[in-house]
C-alpha cells in the first residue's frame, strides 16, 4: 500500500511539473510589434474596405454573365434574350439568374418548330466563313448543307442562310469538279 502511495505523489509531481513547465514566462499577444502591428490592422482594413466590396461586385458580374456565355458557346438561337434576362437578374439581385442559366441549357424546341432551326444566326456565319476559308470538313458541310435544305423546305429560309445555302452549294460542284477530272485521268 505504500508503493502504490508513493508512485502516485511521484506521478503527481511529474504533472505538476509538466504543467509548470507548459506555462509560459511571459505572454505576446501578436509577433509583430505594436507600430507595426497597426501598420498592418490599417492596410488591412483598406484592403476589406476597397477591395473586398470590388472583388465581390466583379464575382457576382462574372456570375450573372455565365449564362449568356453558355448560350452563346451553344449557338442558342434566343441568346440574345437570355442575354437581357441576364441583365435584369444584375439588377434584380440575381432572382432572374436560374431561369437564364436552364434557358441556356434548354433546347430549344418550340423556336425549331416555328422556324426549323435549333441555332443561332451567329453560328452560320461562323460556319459561311469556315467553308469559305477552305477549314470546313465534308462532313460538316454536308450536315450543314442537310439543315439549310431542310430550313428552306419549311420556307423559313432567311436570305443570308439562302446565300449560305447556294455558297455550299458552289463549293460542293467545285470539290466534285476536281474529283472528276482526276478520276477520269486514273481511269485512263
Amino acid at each position: 500500500m505504500r508503493a502504490s502511495h508513493t508512485t502516485r505523489s511521484a506521478r503527481a509531481t511529474t504533472l505538476a511539473t509538466l504543467a509548470a513547465l507548459a506555462i509560459p514566462v511571459s505572454a505576446h499577444a501578436s509577433f509583430l510589434p505594436p507600430e507595426l502591428m497597426d501598420k498592418a490592422a490599417m492596410y488591412l482594413a483598406w484592403f476589406v474596405i476597397i477591395a473586398v466590396p470590388i472583388g465581390g461586385i466583379v464575382l457576382f458580374w462574372l456570375v450573372h454573365i455565365l449564362p449568356e456565355k453558355i448560350a452563346h458557346k451553344r449557338h442558342h438561337p434566343q441568346r440574345d434574350a437570355i442575354q437581357t434576362l441576364c441583365l435584369l437578374s444584375l439588377v434584380f439581385g440575381g432572382l432572374l439568374w436560374p431561369i437564364a442559366w436552364l434557358w441556356a441549357y434548354t433546347k430549344p424546341v418550340g423556336y425549331k418548330m416555328a422556324y426549323g432551326t435549333e441555332r443561332h444566326e451567329d453560328y452560320y456565319a461562323e460556319m459561311a466563313e469556315k467553308a469559305q476559308s477552305g477549314k470546313m470538313l465534308r462532313e460538316e458541310a454536308r450536315h450543314l448543307r442537310e439543315e439549310l435544305e431542310a430550313m428552306e423546305a419549311r420556307g423559313a429560309l432567311p436570305p443570308k442562310l439562302r446565300t449560305l445555302k447556294d455558297e455550299l452549294a458552289r463549293l460542293r460542284l467545285e470539290d466534285a469538279m476536281e474529283k472528276a477530272p482526276a478520276s477520269r485521268e486514273g481511269n485512263a
